[in-house]
């Protein structure tokens, strides 16, 4: 299974796909994995998570950033 990872607006986060369903968690500053806080729907594709990340996050974003895709 591919981890993808996504810097939102400032915050690393990881998603993977797993039993068909999506896991996310949150990567602190140390590097560790820590509860995410929000779900993301099976049927959101793996080319839809940045935008679906976005229009999560977009409203507590402080100043301007971006979603994007770590490799």
């Amino acid at each position: 299974m591919t981890v993808l990872r996504f810097n939102v607006f400032g915050k690393i986060f990881s998603v993977e796909r797993q039993h068909g369903g999506w896991v996310s968690h949150a990567i602190g500053a140390d590097g560790k994995r820590g509860p995410s806080g929000f779900v993301i729907p099976e049927f959101v594709e793996e080319g839809e998570l940045a935008q679906y990340l976005f229009d999560l996050f977009h409203e507590s974003a402080t100043g301007d950033g971006e979603v994007r895709r770590i490799l």
